[in-house]
């Protein structure tokens, strides 16, 4: 996590306990804190899911929603650097002029979550690769499709901490709904113990162009009771900068693949 407060806060992972899991900081996880007793209690959390991106002349700026941009007045680069990733931050409007975008802001601290594109389809091997484990999609805030993107946390079983666990998206090749995608889990044998959040962001730009228009994306997957799925409202991700840099992998937030 990269703060920017004079002191750094600690979050305690259940997946990783070298780095930050997001989900600890929506509620569901415990952490520890080295903050002033003057700070603000609600630093310590989440306030915004964004996008961080990088415009044509290098500036880092974060995109809130499909409409809204914010400019980060203490964050003068991305510290991942040209790669465009999901990220939760903290932030706070200020009296600074935006420029080109929607609302200059402070940051106090900022974690990305994993990001990825769509697997591609291996045919009969997907079961083998990308796996056929349950996992539970949590109804949140940061169950969102915007910007470009399908933000999900979800929740499994977590027993061993060294083992990371390989979660992607397919398409579905449903010849009637080319808006259909599947959640795969490979808990690579990591299927015991205490329930455990994560979270993981896919890039949807595999999916066709819905010029303009709001469609349903179905998402389905193997739950611990069967098989689910829900619907999101979609449109396809809105140019607001020149093209941004390809989409990679960051880091392995909860210990994931």
């Amino acid at each position: 996590m990269f703060n920017f407060k004079e002191h750094p806060m600690k979050m305690k992972s259940i997946f990783n306990k070298k780095t930050l899991i997001a989900i600890a900081t929506i509620g569901t996880l415990s952490f520890q804190s080295c903050l002033d007793d003057g700070d603000n209690y609600a630093v310590r959390f989440p306030n915004a899911l964004v996008t961080v991106k990088t415009d044509a002349d290098q500036t880092v700026f974060l995109q809130l929603d499909d409409k809204t941009t914010l400019l980060p007045t203490n964050m003068p680069k991305s510290p991942y650097g040209e790669k465009e990733v999901r990220a939760l931050i903290n932030y706070k409007e200020v009296d600074e002029p935006g420029d080109i975008y929607t609302q200059a802001v402070y940051i106090n601290w900022i974690d990305s979550i994993l990001t990825k594109p769509v697997a591609p389809d291996l045919g009969e091997e997907n079961d083998a690769v990308y796996g056929t484990d349950p996992v539970e999609i949590v109804n949140d805030w940061v169950t969102i499709a915007e910007d470009g993107y399908l933000t999900l946390r979800f929740r499994t079983r977590r027993g061993d901490y060294h083992t990371k666990h390989f979660v992607n998206l397919l398409l579905s090749q449903n010849p009637e709904n080319p808006y259909e995608a599947e959640f795969r889990h490979n808990a690579k044998g990591d299927i015991y113990g205490k329930y455990a959040d994560g979270l993981v962001a896919f890039k949807l730009d595999a999916l066709p162009d819905t010029e303009g228009k709001t469609v349903k994306l179905k998402l389905k997957w193997k739950s611990y009771s069967g098989e689910k799925s829900v619907e999101f409202d979609y449109c396809t991700r809105k140019s607001v900068t020149p093209e941004s840099p390809a989409v990679t992998s960051v880091r392995n937030s909860l210990n994931l693949q």
